[in-house]
């Protein structure tokens, strides 16, 4: 029941302090929202104003000194590149020490710009200096050989000053004050104009060191040099202006313009040129001096930014003084603003404590006008209200215990809040009563699943220890359920798998999922399987909730299918059959971890190994020798008598048969396990694929020798032809031109019209037997039969209409007759194609010996555009070419030419009889 506030007043106890009489919102508002904000807000922007000018000032500072670091590598990269020039222009014996000192000064003070560097929080300086550094060390590398010009030199040293001076601008860009910024400008502008005044040293140093007669022409570089020094009067003080005007009219200086001026002028005089020296002595001690008033810029630049950045933190500090003072003033009004209101709200939070532990005898004894006062009254009120509420929860909470959940709270004796509160609690006790026989069925639905699932199912702990397996567990590994649950799960995992499997318990320890997590896992009869695992930790719990599937069989067609594609590709690109029993053999043993083999029938009993591997260790092979003999003889004679794949004992054994007969065998022998059931149906795959390699290398081999054959036949009947026309037509010929001559000798009258008759006839018979004659080298060239390819090729040479340049690096031994018909022809075939149709200007032709081959190669610079799959007469040279055992390849692109390389082996082609080599008498078997 709600007390009256008459009451309240009758309670609280006379003298009330004053400012208890304030209401909680004024004082809240005095205390806090008027002074303590707004000094807040007023000192957080001007420290971050006055914080942000300190750092811009102090990163300017910083990277001016980073400039400075610069700006020594562009002196000493200066100094090298005019020792390089003046080595490069007329070396002397000190030039290369001169140099080489340049070099280890730029080198250093490279090292000393990138350690300071490393101070800067920008760009990436040090990088790109350590860059510059490894083009300077390029360009030396260049230099040293000699293969740039003077005036390249000075341009390649130049590109890395201009990125020097890049950086150098860069870092001074920030301009935080005007002074700092005139000071950057005065001193960038200085150092642009010491670098055109060093450009312009070597550029005339190049001019000078010329012969006679030196050219003219005014440089670009004095302007550029002009600009920038006036920029640099602009932005710099009176000392600095005075020296450089000094510097300008001394001695150095005149002798500079001196030199400027000839050069600008058209036809200058030839005898007021300077020495190459003189020159360099001038522009050098001019420099020097320019270099003196650059230092004492970047000290006036180091000055101004120091004194700028010294200015921005005293201002700072002040200011922070100041409003740090006013902020302790205020917070000092606040405090006594507050003690008002923190010692009862001490008292209320101390009692509202109390209350949330469940102490409900404490007493506030503050009794204030205010809200604080209100508050007070109302938590007494609360502490009756709060006894009663907490009776009825532990009259829930002990029907809860002893499992009587059809107790209900009496909410009636409530009212408002509270009573809807105990109904909601009555509401949840339903709740949780109908919940309570839902999860019981549920429970018996997953015991249900859990029991029946054929994979493995399991809840185990971080201990290492399985705390619960479904009967799948017993089934896959053969251990009762009572040995899985005692012994540590890593005791039933493969030795060589353990350290992967601590590695994942490692993750789940973590909190990471496993998926998909593979692990050999040991039966109880010492077999192995594979499990596939996806595990969740529940790290509250110290529990791994895991599910597994035994993929052992997927994993062993995955592998027998991976070695069958291999063979397969192995078959299928055409490898010698050598190749493909060896590759069988090898993969038979690896998938059966066994000794493997792959043996020849042959007609006379025996059997030849062709590709054998052994697949256990060298001494267990040794001493299991005589048993797989043994097996392996009892595998052969079973599948020679069914002419299927046996399995017998230790040793399976398959059938290799081509063309209905049988070929020979794939065995597979084990020295110590017999062979698990199925095992001699895997190896007909192989063997499948053996018996396709034997019938392509027999196609091929057949092919290869029809066509030997008709290449033969083609030459044998040229050579025919070319006999006949020898011994027949041509002796005729020359016999009648004999006859001719002795007719004309009988002529008395060499005028007369039967003289000129039989001369015009006598010459008919010349220009038919130089036809002949061209008909029968046609058909088979004699020289070729009897000088050999390199003169035959440079008859052809002659001979060819088209110009033909040739590259002959035979030996002096003849080769085979077959390839010299064949690189004779090819040769012929392109030459008159380089005429006819590609209307070449010219043609090469290139032959030598090497590595027992010989290689052609004939090129033109015609049309290009040749296709051999066009029909045309290339077609022919393939097969001449490929008939003796080599290749033919035909590059022409359009508009490019065309080019013809053969290779043909000296060996030529192999015989399609030859075959591994046989061991004859050897034991079936003997080779696994």
């Amino acid at each position: 029941m709600r007390r009256s506030p008459l009451g309240r007043q009758a309670r609280a106890p006379h003298g009330v302090p004053p400012l208890a009489r304030l209401r909680v919102g004024r004082k809240l508002l005095l205390l806090v929202l008027l002074p303590v904000t707004g000094m807040l807000v007023f000192t957080a922007f001007s420290s971050v104003a006055q914080w942000r000018e300190a750092r811009t000032l102090r990163d300017f500072h910083t990277g001016a000194g980073v400039s400075f670091a610069a700006t020594e590598v562009t002196d000493a990269v200066a100094r090298e590149r005019l020792a390089a020039v003046k080595a490069r222009l007329r070396p002397a014996p000190g030039a290369p020490a001169e140099r080489t000192a340049a070099e280890r000064t730029t080198d250093r003070a490279l090292e000393r710009a990138v350690a300071r560097a490393a101070s800067w929080s920008g760009s990436d300086i040090a990088g790109d200096l350590d860059a510059l550094g490894r083009q300077l060390h390029s360009l030396r590398a260049q230099t040293g050989t000699g293969s740039l010009t003077a005036p390249d030199i000075a341009e390649q040293y130049g590109n890395v000053e201009d990125a020097l001076l890049d950086h150098v601008t860069a870092l001074e860009s920030g301009r935080p004050t005007r002074a700092s910024g005139r000071a950057a400008d005065a001193h960038l502008a200085l150092l642009r104009a010491i670098e055109a005044a060093e450009r312009e040293q070597a550029e005339v140093a190049a001019l000078l060191a010329g012969p006679a007669g030196r050219p003219t022409g005014a440089g670009r570089w004095p302007a550029l040099e002009t600009a920038q020094l006036d920029a640099f009067r602009e932005n710099t003080s009176a000392d600095l202006r005075t020296a450089l005007y000094v510097i300008q009219f001394q001695d150095p200086g005149r002798a500079v313009r001196r030199v400027r001026d000839l050069l600008a002028t058209a036809r200058p005089e030839s005898d007021r040129w300077p020495s190459y020296g003189r020159w360099l002595a001038d522009s050098g001690a001019r420099l020097d001096a320019l270099r003196g008033i650059q230092d004492r810029a970047a000290r006036a630049l180091d000055t101004t930014a120091g004194h700028d950045r010294r200015e921005a933190q005293a201002r700072t500090v002040r200011d922070l003084t100041a409003s740090l003072a006013v902020l302790a003033l205020v917070t000092f009004l606040a405090l006594a603003l507050s003690r008002s209101i923190t010692r009862p709200l001490g008292q209320v939070s101390a009692g509202a404590r109390a209350l949330s532990y469940g102490d409900l005898s404490y007493d506030i004894r503050y009794a204030g006008r205010d809200e604080l006062g209100e508050v007070a009254d109302t938590f007494r009120e609360l502490r009756v209200t709060t006894e009663r509420l907490a009776a009825e929860i532990r009259a829930m909470n002990a029907a809860i215990d002893h499992n009587h959940l059809e107790h209900r709270a009496d909410e009636a004796s409530f009212e408002g809040t509270w009573r809807q509160l105990l109904g909601g609690m009555n509401d949840t006790m339903a709740s949780f009563a109908a919940a309570q026989g839902r999860r019981e069925t549920a429970e018996q639905e997953l015991a249900g699943i859990f029991n029946l699932s054929l994979d493995l199912i399991c809840v185990s702990g971080v201990d290492g220890y399985f705390r619960r397996v479904n009967p799948a567990f017993e089934r896959t590994l053969g251990h009762p359920r009572e040995t899985i649950l005692a012994t540590p799960f890593i005791e039933f995992v493969h030795e060589d798998d353990r350290d992967t499997t601590r590695a994942a318990l490692a993750r789940l320890a973590s909190g990471v999922e496993v998926a998909e997590f593979e692990n050999r896992y040991l039966r109880a009869d010492g077999t192995e399987c594979w499990l596939q695992w996806s595990a969740r930790p529940v790290l509250e719990q110290g529990l791994v909730y895991a599910t597994a599937r035994d993929v052992t069989e997927s994993r062993r067609t995955a592998r027998e299918q991976a070695a069958l594609r291999r063979v397969a590709t192995l078959v299928a690109r055409g490898a010698p059959p050598a190749e493909v029993f060896a590759r069988v053999a090898e993969e038979v043993g690896n998938l059966l971890d066994t000794t493997a083999a792959v043996l020849r029938q042959e007609p006379d009993g025996s059997r030849t190994v062709l590709g054998t591997v052994l697949g256990v260790p060298e001494e267990l092979a040794q001493t299991t020798r005589e048993e797989r003999r043994q097996a392996g003889h009892r595998a052969i004679e079973e599948v020679t008598r069914t002419g299927r794949a046996a399995h017998v004992g230790h040793a399976v054994g398959a059938p290799i048969v081509v063309d209905d007969r049988l070929w020979g065998f794939v065995l597979a022998a084990s020295p110590l396990d017999v062979l698990p059931a199925g095992t001699e149906s895997r190896l007909a795959d192989f063997t499948e694929l053996v018996a396709t390699a034997i019938a392509n290398a027999d196609s091929r081999a057949q092919l290869a020798a029809s066509r030997a054959r008709v290449v033969a036949a083609g030459d044998a009947s040229r050579r025919r032809i070319e006999r006949d026309l020898h011994d027949g037509v041509q002796q005729r010929l020359v016999a009648l031109q004999l006859d001719l001559r002795l007719a004309e000798t009988l002529v008395t009258d060499p005028s007369s019209e039967l003289a000129e008759q039989m001369a015009h006839v006598g010459k008919g018979l010349d220009d038919a037997f130089q036809d002949l004659l061209q008909v029968a080298r046609g058909i088979h060239p004699a020289i070729l039969s009897k000088g050999g390819l390199g003169p035959a090729l440079r008859s052809l040479a002659r001979r060819s209409a088209v110009p033909v340049a040739l590259d002959l690096r035979l030996p002096a031994a003849r080769l085979p007759e077959q390839l010299e018909v064949a690189a004779y022809y090819v040769t012929s075939e392109c030459l008159t194609n380089a005429a006819k149709h590609a209307h070449a200007r010219v043609v090469e032709v290139t032959a030598q010996v090497r590595d027992d081959v010989l290689e052609l190669t004939v090129r033109d610079d015609g049309v290009g555009g040749a296709d051999p799959g066009r029909g045309s007469g290339l077609i022919g040279l393939i097969d001449r070419v490929e008939a003796t055992g080599g290749k033919l390849a035909v590059g022409s692109p359009p508009g490019e030419g065309t080019t013809v390389d053969v290779r043909l082996p000296l060996a030529g082609p192999r015989r399609t009889g030859d075959r591994p080599g046989r061991t004859p008498g050897s034991r079936p078997g003997g080779g696994a």
